[in-house]
């Protein structure tokens, strides 16, 4: 293995004083079989198994693998337990610092390797979102030809921040934010273990629960905050680490919410009420107890999702684009910068006109034809391009819009159920005023009325 993100300096210093490497790093699993979380992706059989010598090579050996997933889900993690478990070559490069020259130099080596040695080269790139198209151009041989094996780690949608060819020639592995349990073990586990705090301390229930909001699914993020609770203990000579030494130790207030109970409910509602009435302050109170609680941003982004079309529709038909931008950001970028985008967005909501004649719509129409009033598609609307069709009348009769002036054509398009039936009512509120105008306008040409 090549000096990289995982020296032998650093390790070397770690083995003779672990005390000198942060307890995320003495706590940094050893074997897969140690990592927490992400289960679906350590299946017997799984590319990353394979990468560390489960399963053979041949034909069917290890795929290059585009690790996907919000900081401190365990990208480097398993970079890491890859490093420590394959017998093949492990390089470590930064797209922050590394370019095409460094690129290239890897993969020369790696010819090398394998040509002279049989040895095969694992090559972690981390943050591969920040090479440029050029310089991701540059591993499409080795990828292709398997001069090299690349995990490359990303926070950014691959989709959007990757070439295609290059993400067509890896799997893509998406890696999920830990849960409160995947967590729970792991602190756990850093309190008890002799590389972590080794029992000089325990950690009560409602301390745990709070590091557990601090950590909002971030493994880094929790160990980092148990250890300066833990060190503040120690300090203090206490071996409790009590939730007045955790908020000491972070600088942040135990937040009253339990997101499996009715506080999630709760906020979530008020956040969204708030909004409907157009308090922008409260919804922003209300976003700001959710993020410290440690919501999921996914969960809140789909919330905003949700009130755009429910509440705004039509009067601003920005909103939506700007809940769905929200919602995709959110998804790219995680917390901490993940708020700013999140509180744009309510912003924008909260002092958007309202409408709800959208999703009454919906529901009116669904009401009728859960009720029965359906009824057959009328005749001249009926496909009429398969053979046999026209025997059967279907099409005929059918006004082709466009060659109608104004491009609406006076004929019957809904069943004879519900035709002449009105689902949307829209208001006169923003931008849907000038929806309400059109709608009578077309209404009334539908009947044949007007010029």
């Amino acid at each position: 293995m090549e000096p990289d993100l995982f020296t032998a300096a650093a390790e070397d210093r770690q083995a003779k004083d672990p005390s000198a490497s942060p307890l995320a790093v003495r706590m940094r699993p050893r074997t897969l079989d140690e990592v927490v979380g992400q289960q679906h992706l350590l299946r017997p059989g799984s590319p990353l198994r394979r990468l560390v010598g489960e399963g053979g090579g041949g034909p069917a050996g290890s795929s290059s693998v585009m690790l996907w997933g919000p900081p401190g889900t365990g990208k480097t993690t398993l970079a890491y337990v890859v490093s420590q478990a394959t017998d093949k070559r492990f390089v470590e490069l930064s797209a922050i610092t590394a370019g095409v020259k460094e690129v290239r130099a890897v993969i020369d080596g790696a010819r090398r390797s394998s040509g002279a040695y049989g040895k095969e080269t694992v090559l972690f790139l981390d943050e591969i979102h920040r090479f440029s198209k050029a310089q991701q151009d540059s591993l499409l041989p080795a990828v292709e030809n398997r001069w090299v094996t690349l995990i490359a780690a990303t926070t950014e949608n691959p989709y959007f921040s990757v070439i295609s060819p290059l993400l067509s020639r890896s799997l893509l592995l998406t890696l999920e934010p830990l849960t409160d349990e995947d967590l729970r073990g792991l602190l756990r586990r850093a309190v008890a273990d002799e590389r972590g705090l080794g029992g000089q301390v325990t950690l009560p229930e409602d301390s745990e629960a709070h590091l557990l909001r601090i950590a909002g699914g971030d493994a880094r993020r929790a160990l980092t905050a148990l250890e300066a609770a833990a060190g503040a203990a120690l300090a203090k000579g206490e071996s409790t680490v009590s939730l007045d030494t955790v908020e000491e130790a972070v600088n942040r207030a135990a937040v009253k919410y339990d997101r499996d109970g009715d506080q999630h409910y709760d906020v979530a509602s008020a956040l969204i009420k708030s909004i409907r009435g157009s308090d922008v302050d409260a919804a922003l109170h209300y976003l700001a107890r959710m993020i410290e609680a440690g919501e999921d941003p996914r969960f809140i982004a789909r919330r905003l999702m949700i009130s755009a079309s429910e509440d705004i529709g039509l009067a601003d038909p920005t909103a939506l684009q700007t809940a769905v931008a929200a919602a995709q950001a959110v998804a790219m970028i995680g917390f901490p910068e993940a708020r700013i985008t999140l509180s744009q967005a309510t912003v924008a909501l909260a002092l958007a006109p309202k409408s709800n004649a959208a999703y009454l719509a919906i529901d009116a129409a669904l009401a009728d034809v859960r009720a029965g009033h359906a009824g057959p598609v009328p005749s001249h609307l009926r496909d009429s391009h398969y053979k046999g069709a026209q025997k059967l009348g279907h099409g005929k009769g059918y006004q082709y819009p466009h060659d109608m002036p104004g491009g609406i054509a006076a004929q019957q398009y809904a069943p004879d159920a519900v035709h002449g039936k009105r689902y949307y009512e829209p208001t006169r509120y923003g931008a849907e005023a000038r929806y309400a105008d059109v709608a009578e306008r077309v209404r009334a040409r539908l009947r044949g009325e007007g010029d």
